[in-house]
């Protein structure tokens, strides 16, 4: 096994799935069966999920909400999501664990690296919300951080994209993909895989990324067992 444990990254945004907003049954159940399917394969998962289908900080900073307070209104939209997940996981048998980084017990645990690596080593699923716990930082820059603390082997971020393109293929049809890409490329080309900070983080501590499409379903058992799709971002 090339990974013996991860780091997940779930953008908030593609809860939503078909609706457009909030949470997607069909796509919460989606994520939770590839998950599962990704425990069972003994791969150790820790799991850090955006908020961004319930509350954006930034988004709220130009509708006049006070900086910090609409980042912890984000915060809490981590929680919310990440409740969501575990409750989808537990309905499918699969062991599971909400940590937060700031206190809201009996919402979840006071996340620490050690609880949540011993709850990992145990077959948990450790699903780590609230973000860094502080405002100004991102759900990216999180899961960098959580990824580093948790020893992780590479973080994974689930997209709707299939990887890391020259540009945008959204927006430009002669986009291509790469198969990898040092970070170092992924400064010089200005390419948006995730936030400054949690790029030099990820480089910095030599944690790879690998960028895939999370919403067609199967895509992480196959992205683990070594298949060619997504794109490894490495130092």
């Amino acid at each position: 096994m090339k990974y013996n444990r991860i780091l997940l990254k779930l953008s908030g945004e593609s809860l939503t799935g078909e609706k457009g907003y909030g949470i997607d049954e069909v796509r919460l159940n989606e994520y939770a069966g590839q998950i599962k399917e990704a425990a069972q394969m003994g791969v150790q998962i820790g799991i850090v999920i955006g908020g961004g289908n319930i509350f954006r900080g930034l988004s709220g900073l130009q509708k006049g909400f006070d900086r910090v307070k609409g980042d912890q209104m984000g915060m809490l939209a981590t929680v919310i999501n990440s409740l969501a997940l575990s409750s989808a996981l537990s309905a499918i048998g699969q062991k599971n664990r909400v940590y937060t980084s700031i206190r809201m017990e009996p919402v979840g645990e006071l996340y620490s690296k050690w609880r949540a690596i011993e709850s990992m080593q145990n077959g948990e699923v450790a699903i780590l919300s609230g973000g860094t716990g502080n405002p100004f930082f991102t759900t990216d820059t999180a899961s960098a951080l959580r990824g580093i603390e948790i020893e992780a082997d590479a973080m994974f971020k689930g997209t709707r994209v299939d990887g890391v393109y020259t540009a945008d293929p959204e927006k430009d049809p002669s986009a291509t993909k790469f198969d990898t890409i040092s970070f170092d490329e992924v400064y010089d080309r200005g390419l948006k895989v995730m936030d400054l900070t949690a790029t030099t983080m990820c480089k910095q501590n030599n944690l790879s990324i690998v960028v895939f499409d999370m919403d067609t379903y199967g895509n992480l058992k196959k992205v683990l067992s070594g298949e060619n799709i997504g794109t490894l971002v490495h130092v």
